[in-house]
């Protein structure tokens, strides 16, 4: 009779010892094969919730960003672009500018490739007397804003007032009693109501606003202007320096002026939005690393200990086995087998019923898997670790059985049959 048919009608003769051996080794490398799964799958899902997480984060951002322009948008120009011998004391208290500059210093700056600023927009301001209303007003002459040659065209932030037609202040419409579609005249020269602001509560609500050419042509400026008004880019660092030295650079004899709290208003809400955005995401990349780091501690302790648990499972198996088997054992030594022919015989069981619990735990832990996780992401798992797992459970399975059964193996093929025999 040949060892393998030996350990075969062992196995036959000992159907539940052996089908526990197989259990206890199937249950570590499922344990084994689920884990490693599941932490791939894992990583494969946090990938693609990231990416997902990250394409939803900058589309949000732009979102919020863009909804934070259009808002900031409101509060008008922030920079303000005057001859250098302007007082800025008559233009802050008065609202009006004495000094003047020509008119295509604009375009000027609209075909340089200025950075710092957008939305340019040559203006002639004013405060006069309207002799027919017997009231003082601001005049705001202005045209179309000047596209900035090197740059995609932005929606202008104020319409353009054609010939002949005017745009009051809130004051100036509730106290003369003025609305949209109406005429009036000023300084002999008849308009039509465009618009009446809403109120603002600044110098805007006592203004009125004209076609530039005819304001020039009203105050006697042909091919002049007062200033360039604009809109600050959101640039870090010092925003009104750089814009200066940009502007000095263009223009020569102006000074820039920044209106502190609209710019300040406009760079904070960009910022804020921008950070929102970023900080979202980064909690989230943070959140599941933690859980990934969780779950990788958990399967480091887990799998070990389930490992070691089996292998002394599999040793008392072996032990009873050969307790067991010990008269059978004593006999085959009588009739002739040596110690290491024994020896081969209880470790070649222990490889078969690896072999088998490998096999069986393989299938196990993949099951736990696809039951814990999206299909397409152990797909993905097992595409690329199929083979790998396959190996590992086919030769950490049979070195786990083995490992189990050494001691006892060692024992049963160690014994004196003469001793044995003579007990029995």
């Amino acid at each position: 009779m040949t060892l393998w048919r030996l350990i075969l009608r062992e196995i036959r003769h000992r159907t539940l010892n052996f089908s526990l051996g197989v259990a206890a080794v199937a249950v570590a490398i499922a344990c084994q094969i689920a884990a490693l799964a599941l932490l791939k799958i894992d990583r494969a899902a946090t990938r693609e919730l990231l990416a997902q997480k990250e394409a939803e984060v900058a589309e949000a951002g732009a979102k919020l960003e863009d909804s934070m322009r259009k808002i900031m948008k409101g509060l008008g120009f922030n920079v303000i672009v005057i001859p250098e011998d302007q007082d800025l004391a008559e233009m802050h208290i008065s609202g009006s500018i004495s000094k003047t500059m020509p008119e295509n210093y604009v375009d000027r700056l609209a075909n340089s490739r200025i950075v710092t600023v957008n939305h340019l927009l040559p203006t002639v301001v004013q405060r006069i007397e309207w002799p027919e209303r017997k009231t003082s007003v601001l005049l705001y002459g202005t045209r179309g804003e000047v596209p900035i040659a090197h740059r995609d065209p932005k929606k202008p932030l104020l319409d353009t007032v054609p010939r002949d037609s005017m745009i009051l202040g809130f004051a100036l419409g509730q106290k003369f009693g003025l609305k949209p579609g109406d005429t009036t005249t000023l300084r002999g020269i008849e308009f039509k109501i465009l618009k009446v602001h809403d109120e603002r509560g600044s110098i805007d609500d006592s203004t009125v606003w004209i076609n530039l050419k005819q304001a020039q042509e009203m105050l006697g400026m042909e091919n002049l202007i007062h200033a360039i008004q604009a809109l600050e880019c959101h640039c870090a660092g010092d925003r009104i320096a750089m814009i200066r030295e940009e502007i000095s650079q263009i223009l020569p004899g102006v000074q820039a002026i920044e209106r502190g709290s609209r710019a300040l208003a406009r760079a904070e809400a960009r910022t804020k939005a921008a950070d929102q955005a970023k900080s979202s995401l980064e909690r989230e990349k943070q959140a599941r690393a933690a859980l990934r780091a969780q779950r990788a501690r958990l399967a480091t302790a887990l799998v070990p200990a389930v490992m070691i648990a089996c292998a002394v499972f599999i040793g008392v198996l072996a032990f009873t086995n050969a307790r067991q088997r010990a008269t059978e054992i004593a006999m085959l030594r009588a009739i002739g087998l040596r110690a290491g022919q024994i020896l081969t015989v209880f470790l070649g069981r222990s490889l078969l019923l690896g072999l088998i619990g490998g096999l069986a735990g393989y299938a196990a832990g993949i099951f736990v898997a696809a039951h814990s996780a999206e299909a397409q992401f152990l797909a993905e798992a097992l595409q690329t670790e199929r083979h790998k797992w396959l190996l590992l459970s086919f030769g950490l399975a049979p070195a786990l059985a083995i490992v189990g059964a050494w001691i006892p193996a060692t024992m049963a093929s160690s014994q004196d049959p003469a001793v044995v025999l003579q007990k029995e």
